[in-house]
């Protein structure tokens, strides 16, 4: 079958939007073609800078005929309906119409066939749809051509369109359109540079392989791997090593077609620099990659930059030229660090003063006394000093008013850490400056010193609670504050280091301590703010962390029911109480007794609600020992008086695989009740006894989860 060879060509596309663009190119194609009955066999998009490539194998050369059913009006209806019909299905007359029997009536039908076009006619009529329809983030209008005003909105200036359509076998044909005066053809061209003639290509393995020829690589991943390798090889070569970075290596690989690895160096002076800031000036300004000694670990005076021409010279001039760009921008930032040297951190403190941090909640200097305020009640509860928090969280965020800070934001924090040892801080005191926003993503580290927890907490949970107070809730996909990334924050800084804090009073009383200082202020900020408090909830908080900890917990791999069964139960205020408990029963559950049991108690509930459904009643209450008919009904009383009170035992000293233990015990038990008794007894009143005991199965189990939830 045909395969279909696409190309926009054009002027640089930037490299943040070839990926994407290359995405949407294929997707919109091919769900045309699908919807035009077109099911083809595979498709490959391609970006480089200068152009926009899409390959489809195996599309019909044709579609396929359609045929279609449609109802018309009732035998005898009025002529104008008769007419209206005919007119709107093609038919001459109603002879050419078929008669549908219906319970309302005779209906006319016609059949309605409509043959099939051929692929490259309905390729023709869809490309160009797309073309002028595509959805860069950014796109330009440019000059006249053939003395007209052009009309395509496009990225950059759209040069040429190559659309070729044909077999293997044979060959292809142009799928012949136009947009804004540029005519389709089989023509494209190579590296601006090095091979920029005119190439006249048929599909897409002739394509590339002469792409290939005149010095472009067509695949973006190849790029990146001849980029990464190379960049490997030379600095190993010289006794270095390449500081890998994805992200940088995604963006060098849409500015070059065909990549070219070379090495240059700067002063070692600008060593004295932090690593960091060296590496968002070389990475930020020039996307340029840091190199390390293999034998240190430090940072070299040597960077790796990526051009896109083999030049003649061996790349002397880039070379220096790099290094000419670059040597003034480290020159800035040693500047910019040993400037901010010259000035404690706590003497930018008074600027925060001046600066809003939100129209609600105040300025930054006044968030900044409620995180310190807030990481002194907390550090005791995550065993850190008092005094060294306090100092931390009063320290934290005055690396925003420094001068590198300002010129890479990238580096707040870090720059806090270097800053503050610098002044002769603690070393936790400094840790914090850094660690306080972590994590900031599911990859991040969390922290783990004590004086960073509390901070960590304190700064987050701040953020929360302020937001909540205001009512400035996370509501669908939106989320501007990041409230749903620190709440993540609380829970892995929570789980992961161990902790044991009570959230809902601390929670309430912020929210009354924040809706209170927001009441206060509202007059100097505008009439009616302080009201906005007013039906803020610590419970809405906690029912906000409780669908956090769900979310982390079933990426972690917990089944959702088990987390559902657990939150049944409520309590969702010690968040590593639970987690621990969602881990204990899904273990248990993992083993023989554990599914045996799941279904015993599935049984006693099923046959609880349909009972209770049919009575109109619940079977609370202890079950009457004087109605025990048969040894199993008295031997299953018995083992959930002890199991319940073991489970119990064990979960107030939060020893969960013990409770699951105990609960084991209940299986032999269950199973022979469910084998010898008939709960429904003809007794009115050994019935009712026998479903309380059922009812006492399904209280005995609440003390470690809701089985009810949990899924068979």
């Amino acid at each position: 079958m045909p395969d279909l060879l696409l190309e926009l060509f054009s002027e640089e596309i930037p490299a943040r939007m070839q990926a994407k663009a290359a995405d949407d190119l294929r997707r919109m194609v091919t769900d045309k073609l699908v919807a035009e009955g077109l099911v083809y066999e595979g498709a490959k998009a391609f970006a480089t800078p200068r152009r926009l490539a899409l390959t489809v194998h195996g599309i019909p050369a044709r579609q396929p005929d359609l045929k279609t059913e449609r109802r018309g009006p009732k035998m005898g209806a009025p002529d104008a309906a008769v007419q209206g019909f005919l007119k709107a299905t093609g038919l001459s007359s109603l002879e050419e119409a078929k008669i549908q029997r219906d319970p309302k009536g005779d209906f006319y039908i016609a059949l309605i066939e409509k043959p099939g076009r051929d692929a490259i006619d309905v390729l023709a009529e869809i490309l160009p749809v797309i073309i002028r329809t595509f959805p860069w983030p950014r796109s330009m209008r440019w000059g006249a051509r053939s003395g007209r005003p052009g009309s395509l909105s496009w990225v950059r200036p759209l040069h040429a369109i190559t659309a070729t359509f044909g077999p293997e076998t044979e060959e292809p044909d142009v799928v012949k359109f136009s947009v804004d005066g540029i005519e389709t053809g089989q023509t494209t061209y190579g590296h601006r540079f090095m091979a920029p003639s005119a190439i006249n290509v048929r599909r897409f393995e002739d394509y590339e392989a002469k792409l290939k020829a005149a010095k472009v690589i067509l695949d973006p991943q190849a790029r990146k791997d001849i980029i990464f390798a190379d960049a490997k090889e030379l600095t190993f070569a010289q006794g270095f090593e390449l500081v890998e970075d994805q992200v940088l290596l995604d963006e060098v690989s849409g500015l070059v077609e065909w990549p070219v690895v070379m090495m240059g160096s700067f002063e070692p002076e600008y060593l004295a620099i932090p690593e960091e800031v060296i590496r968002a000036t070389i990475r930020n300004n020039q996307k340029c990659f840091v190199v390390r000694d293999s034998k240190t670990g430090k940072l070299t005076n040597k960077f790796v930059l990526t051009a896109n021409i083999e030049a003649a010279d061996g790349g002397k001039v880039i070379v220096s030229g790099n290094e000419r760009v670059i040597r003034p921008r480290l020159s800035d930032a040693k500047f910019f660090y040993e400037t901010d040297l010259k000035s404690k951190l706590e003497d930018r403190l008074p600027k925060f003063e001046q600066i809003v941090f939100h129209e609600k909640l105040g300025t930054q200097a006044a968030r900044i006394k409620r995180i310190e305020r807030l990481a002194a009640e907390i550090a005791p509860l995550v065993g850190a000093d008092v005094a060294k928090a306090k100092r931390a969280a009063h320290l934290a965020k005055a690396d925003l008013l420094t001068e590198v800070v300002g010129e890479f934001p990238e580096v707040q924090g870090l720059m806090g850490k270097y800053y503050a040892l610098a002044q002769g801080e603690d070393a936790s005191v400094a840790a914090a400056c850094e660690e306080h926003y972590k994590p900031q993503g599911p990859a991040d580290r969390v922290p783990t010193d004590p004086v960073s927890v509390a901070v960590a907490l304190a700064d987050k949970i701040d953020t929360l609670v302020g937001f909540w107070a205001i009512d400035e809730k996370p509501t669908g996909s939106k989320d501007p504050y990041a409230l749903r990334r620190a709440a993540l924050g609380v829970i892995r800084i929570i789980s992961e280091n161990g902790l044991r804090i009570q959230l809902k009073s601390l929670f309430e009383r912020l929210l009354k301590q924040t809706g209170a200082d927001i009441a206060a202020r509202a007059p100097k900020i505008a009439p009616g703010i302080g009201k906005t408090v007013v039906g803020a909830d610590e419970n809405d908080l906690l029912a906000f962390f409780a669908d956090r900890l769900k979310v982390q917990l079933r990426e972690q791999g917990a089944r959702h029911d088990l987390v559902d069964a657990v939150f049944a139960l409520g309590g969702q205020d010690d968040l590593l109480m639970i987690v621990r408990r969602v881990e204990a029963l899904g273990k248990f559950l993992e083993s023989d007794d554990g599914k045996n049991l799941l279904a015993g108690i599935k049984r006693a509930s099923n046959i609880l609600g349909i009972e209770e459904k049919k009575d109109k009643r619940s079977f609370d209450g202890a079950p009457d020992a004087a109605f025990y008919g048969l040894d199993e009904e008295k031997a299953l009383a018995k083992a959930i008086g002890e199991v319940k009170a073991e489970a119990s035992a064990a979960v107030a000293r939060e020893d969960f695989a013990a409770a699951m233990s105990a609960m084991a015990k209940l299986r032999p038990p269950v199973d022979a009740f469910f084998d010898k008794v008939r709960v429904n007894d003809d007794d009115p009143k050994v019935r009712e006894n026998r479903l309380k005991l059922l009812n006492e199965i399904r209280s005995a189990t609440r003390a470690v989860a809701d089985f009810s939830k949990i899924q068979d």
